[in-house]
């Protein structure tokens, strides 16, 4: 990333700031680490006394060190095959919280006139939560497959496809931009992973929150300390 350091932990390319935040017309944001300050899938996995085992392909997966992105939530799903349900609420309870600057921002976005979109690789048991914790208008993610009370395994195929991945993520922001007759170019994407590069790439700017190397590099703006907010500095209100 060719930076223009607006203030340290926060670097710019390819324009200078300030923009303003009306220019834009919808905000589009990544869940695990980005909005939360956790990886669902890890400290469900926590129950089952595989964290580290689906840890590992968590990184790698957001590191895009592994090209199939559905493959690789399919193994970590399956991992978690017994797991009660009451381990996602203690997890919600317990080990998630918004990362700081989340609630500023989405207020600030929403008070300006933005659309506001969760899209996450994760599971709808958490984004829905958080959709409505933070008064975000849409959600779209994957839903766990449960039986008996426990997780299958398993994941549930949705009207849209089977799993939310990169091109899921891209074809939502697309399709939501339609719907409001919004052009990509007035939307912002924030996220942490390779998965959301895909999305990044078609919006008109790009933002990476405390991101992955490869996310840092293509992202137009990074964050890399403080909280969510700080886009604030760069997209004016």
């Amino acid at each position: 990333m060719n930076d223009l350091s607006v203030a340290p932990g926060l670097n710019c390319r390819g324009f200078v700031p300030p923009l303003r935040l009306g220019d834009f017309k919808l905000i589009a944001f990544d869940m695990d680490s980005t909005l939360i300050n956790i990886e669902c899938v890890d400290e469900i996995a926590g129950a089952a006394g595989r964290k580290a085992e689906v840890s590992a392909i968590t990184e790698a997966a957001m590191r895009g060190e592994i090209a199939d992105y559905k493959d690789s939530l399919r193994r970590r799903v399956a991992l978690l095959k017994g797991v009660p349900m009451g381990a996602l609420q203690e997890v919600y309870d317990q080990r998630l919280q918004l990362n700081p600057g989340a609630e500023a921002l989405v207020r600030a976005c929403r008070e300006a006139g933005l659309k506001t979109l969760l899209v996450s690789g994760g599971f709808t048991w958490f984004t829905d939560r958080i959709r409505d914790r933070l008064h975000i208008d849409t959600a779209r993610s994957n839903v766990l497959e449960v039986e008996a009370g426990l997780l299958t395994g398993r994941m549930v195929d949705q009207p849209w496809g089977d799993i939310c991945d990169g091109e899921e993520k891209r074809r939502t922001l697309l399709a939501t931009c339609a719907v409001h007759g919004i052009a990509p170019a007035q939307a912002i994407v924030m996220g942490d992973g390779a998965n959301d590069l895909p999305m990044m790439g078609a919006a008109g700017l790009s933002v990476a929150y405390h991101a992955k190397p490869r996310v840092r590099e293509q992202a137009m703006v990074a964050i890399d300390s403080g909280g969510l907010d700080r886009l604030l500095e760069v997209v004016r209100p």
